[in-house]
């Protein structure tokens, strides 16, 4: 979703046409308390919503017979031009390419960041990651830079760990391989008692679950990133908190994304974070339905859509 400034609007001081940015779902106002504290990244003028419209409610845009298209997430991206908010762009480094920058406006931020500034993995530290799509390696990566020494991936899928070694990962687990044992008790043995740092990266309570069962007692430390995509609660034994385990939500992996996303474009730039590996398919903007069928099969972590090809 790497963008060009075509012009900018009324009262937009930061931002000039020709500036390279990338446009992001979550508002980042720097104005209110949220966007002035460290310890939350969701915006309490502009709070995260799907419903459709700029901060007005209102749409810049119109179909062929006149009638009211809304915007997507304040975004819009799978269009030529659109029209976001000043408080929804990020001016990057123009040095970066298009099909890199684009992976920073959702998923390899938000897994990179939840290591990063949601859990604060030390270096050292062991890691159990449940999910190992787009988001769920970008944990590991997030991980890896920050020096964890056992980086656990936990999925059914056997051809993740292949690209999850390049991002970090050192051990890979197949549920499917476990037999009758929990799968925390596989990790607790790997970790000599539980890791310190779990993520659930696929949205479901059971596995969210399974991901604290897997923390340690003491400090473990359980982060969700996951969209419970029945609705279901979860439910944890009280005596669990009560010996310090915690469970934390991480919506965009705590980024702030005018502050942080320009230090993640530096450390690609400075080859220390990786991209390129999550890059596995790429389509002109005509063939969009397949990205999203690859994305579905499972068969794809991050489809470049070239509007030009």
């Amino acid at each position: 979703m790497q963008r060009v400034v075509e012009s900018v609007g009324e009262k937009v001081e930061d931002m000039n046409s020709s500036d390279i940015v990338v446009p992001v779902f979550l508002s980042h106002c720097l104005e209110c308390v949220d966007c002035k504290s460290t310890k939350s990244n969701v915006c309490s003028n502009h709070p995260f919503t799907v419903m459709p419209g700029m901060r007005d409610g209102s749409s810049r845009f119109t179909d062929a017979r006149g009638e009211i298209v809304h915007n997507f997430l304040r975004v819009s991206s799978f269009i030529e031009y659109t029209v976001v908010d000043v408080i929804n762009v990020v001016k990057i480094d123009a040095g970066i390419p298009p099909e890199k920058a684009c992976m920073l406006s959702c998923g390899v931020s938000t897994g990179v960041g939840a290591a990063w500034k949601v859990a604060g993995v030390e270096a050292g530290s062991t890691v159990a990651i449940f999910g190992l799509g787009a988001v769920g390696l970008a944990v590991a990566e997030g991980a890896r830079l920050v020096g964890a020494s056992k980086i656990i991936g936990v999925d059914s899928n056997p051809e993740k760990f292949e690209i999850g070694k390049k991002l970090g990962v050192t051990h890979f687990i197949n549920p499917t391989d476990c037999e009758d044992k929990p799968i925390s008790e596989v990790i607790k043995e790997m970790t000599s008692g539980g890791a310190d740092y779990s993520f659930e990266c696929v949205g479901l309570a059971s596995v969210m679950m399974d991901a604290f069962a897997s923390s340690r007692t003491g400090w473990g430390k359980t982060i969700i990133l996951g969209v419970e995509m029945h609705g279901s609660p979860i439910s944890i034994n009280h005596a669990e908190i009560l010996k310090g385990r915690t469970i934390t939500g991480s919506l965009f992996g705590g980024i702030k994304a005018k502050s942080d996303i320009p230090l993640l474009v530096k450390r690609y730039m400075d080859k220390e974070l990786h991209l390129d590996e999550f890059i596995t398919h790429e389509v002109g903007f005509k063939d969009i339905n397949t990205a999203f069928d690859l994305l579905i099969q499972g068969k794809s972590l991050r489809c470049i859509i070239w509007m030009d090809r």
